[in-house]
């Protein structure tokens, strides 16, 4: 369902997202903005900043940004028509009613009729479990240490031993075989006709970031196999792209996201207090879940199994971790074999000092690497050394290598000058292993470009701030200035609005589909431009505009084919401006 940019941008101009946001965060006024307790993750000193001038927020802790359409989204689990909806019903602004096509239509009606199927059947198995035929499943649930507080939070249920009770259930409600079949609930066999797919199991709903049930889980009771059974991939549900229990966790206000393997790990960290604790759903940890993790933290800790199996996983979820930008730590939970066990045998406060002490990625896989060498032996131990050199080789910064060194030296008794030799000598011998990349928000890492980038954020800042900025840089600088390629597409839209008389930065955000997109813009627009007289911003400001010309025209030949005379020309001619650019006055913008 569309809208047009008319009708975002007017429920945008009459919401005040001070009042908005100040229904769920206690806010007080600093300066221009206001400032509270970031809502998206734990700090004891505010960094949270809204702006009702801009009418954006924007935390300096953890980076979460946007306008209203955002924080409806992201704090309050809201699609963007919800949030447009409702926004626009507090606003007083009418929506105008949009046509969809056919196979939109379709595509919604069956969407809305899953969700439906999915949220009674967890209804039924719900009901099921409170009922003489689930006893035994709410016994198994209670001696697992469960509540019934915590039974009714996560929707726990039973489907019986009758094969189709569920199917019988749901057919008395209306629904076709077609979307019963669709939903992945139901088997169709043309011999033995239509079986429920779950019997005889505890069941786990799991839902969508929005709360809204899209599969399940399912455990035997008594002996059976599989073990755990969940839902196929369907229309509503891929495993492979969703998190069980990131609904409640999304909302902690903890620093950090917890990955368990299972389900009861996870409900027992909830009702222990651990309320961001989230599971992969039957599988090894996907790429398509980093992502999902990385919309909402930076850091994650690892609380899987502590058998091998569990210390396999953890050696290859890291690496998925790190490539989506997060840093991943492992928690040691021996001697308890997973974290519902480590909770039930020592409580709450001991694994919050585990936590605590959750060990770094890189120390963790030098330690399990080393089990595969013996000490005893001097052969092995110096094919260990020689490994862990390999592996210390591939840090790029040479402190934070120096660093790592430092720590398994004394870790490990490793000499250190000796260590450094020995790291050279690997060095010379070409790459023998990967290169170690350090979580990253997602920008390219060479320094000249992040110079590069940084300065194409400032101008846009000042362009935003300033409306005389753009008319005293009129015969300079253009969108086409700006050469990352996410500056250029905020310097367009920004040079549009300016084009037609009217900043807003809220509107701006609206522009752009992804949250992450939407944190980064809301990032630049809260860049505080340090100055504390007339004069220091008149330079300051020059210097950005210089400087990004200058980079500007570097990049522009760099790119080039610099055998075309003409290329070359352009760039001499334009070097020429630059130096008279240079020479000439301070540019100008008000300083209140």
């Amino acid at each position: 369902m569309q809208y047009n940019d008319e009708i975002i941008g007017e429920v945008l101009h009459r919401t005040n997202i001070v009042d908005l946001i100040g229904q769920d965060v206690r806010l007080r006024r600093s300066g221009a903005d206001y400032t509270g307790l970031c809502p998206f993750h734990l700090e004891k000193t505010p960094s949270f900043h809204v702006s009702g001038a801009k009418q954006l927020y924007y935390c300096f802790g953890c980076h979460a940004g946007g306008n209203a359409f955002t924080y409806m989204m992201e704090y309050h689990n809201y699609s963007f028509s919800e949030a447009l909806q409702y926004l626009a019903e507090k606003a007083g602004v009418s929506l105008p009613e949009v046509r969809m096509s056919e196979a939109e239509r379709e595509a919604a009606k069956k969407k809305d009729l899953l969700l439906e199927v999915h949220k009674k059947a967890a209804g039924f198995y719900y009901y099921r479990l409170k009922q003489p035929a689930g006893e035994h499943g709410l016994r198994y649930l209670r001696e697992r240490g469960l509540t019934d507080e915590t039974i009714r939070k996560f929707g726990l249920g039973y489907a019986d031993q009758f094969g189709s009770s569920l199917y019988r259930y749901l057919k008395n409600e209306s629904y076709s075989d077609a979307i019963l079949e669709e939903s992945g609930l139901f088997r169709f066999d043309e011999k033995r006709g239509v079986s429920d797919r779950f019997w005889n199991r505890v069941m786990f709903p799991i839902t969508d970031t929005r709360g809204r049930v899209i599969g399940f889980g399912g455990r035997v009771m008594g002996e059976g196999n599989p073990k755990y059974l969940n839902s196929p991939e369907s229309y509503l549900f891929n495993k492979r792209k969703n998190l069980y229990a990131l609904h409640y966790a999304r909302s902690t206000r903890r620093s950090c996201l917890l990955l368990c393997e299972g389900y009861m790990d996870v409900i027992s960290m909830h009702q222990a207090g651990f309320d961001n604790a989230v599971a992969s759903l039957g599988t090894a940890l996907t790429e398509e879940q980093c992502t999902l993790l990385k919309r909402f933290t930076s850091e994650v800790l690892l609380l899987y199994d502590s058998d091998g199996a569990g210390v396999g996983a953890a050696l290859r979820a890291i690496p998925l971790l790190k490539d989506a930008g997060i840093t991943p730590r492992v928690v040691d939970l021996s001697p308890h074999k997973d974290p519902d066990e480590f909770i039930r045998a020592e409580g709450a406060e001991a694994m919050e000092e585990r936590l605590r002490l959750a060990e770094n990625a890189f120390l963790f896989e030098i330690r399990q690497l080393e089990k595969n060498y013996r000490r005893s032996d001097p052969a092995e131990w110096t094919e260990f050394q020689r490994e862990t050199a390999r592996r210390l080789l591939a840090f790029p910064e040479e402190m934070e290598r120096e660093n790592y060194l430092e720590a398994l030296c004394g870790r490990y008794g490793f000499d250190r000058q000796k260590m450094r030799r020995l790291i050279g000598r690997v060095a010379e011998e070409g790459p023998g292993t990967a290169r170690y990349e350090r979580p990253k928000s997602g920008e390219k890492t060479d320094r000249r470009e992040d110079g590069m980038v940084t300065t194409q954020k400032l101008m846009l800042t000042y362009l935003a701030n300033f409306p005389e900025a753009a008319e005293e840089t009129r015969d300079l600088i253009g969108p086409e200035d700006f050469r990352d390629p996410f500056c250029k597409e905020v310097a367009e839209i920004l040079y549009r609005q300016i084009g037609n008389g009217r900043v807003s930065e809220a509107e701006l955000i609206a522009s752009f589909k992804e949250s992450e997109d939407e944190r980064r813009a809301a990032g630049i627009f809260h860049t505080t431009i340090p100055v504390k007289s007339q004069g220091e911003l008149d330079r300051a400001f020059t210097d950005t505009v210089m400087k990004l010309l200058r980079e500007g025209n570097d990049a522009r030949l760099k790119e080039a084919d610099i055998t075309d005379m003409s290329v070359f020309a352009e760039y001499i001619d334009r070097k020429k401006k630059l130096e008279e650019f240079e020479r000439g006055k301070l540019l100008h913008l008000p300083y209140e």
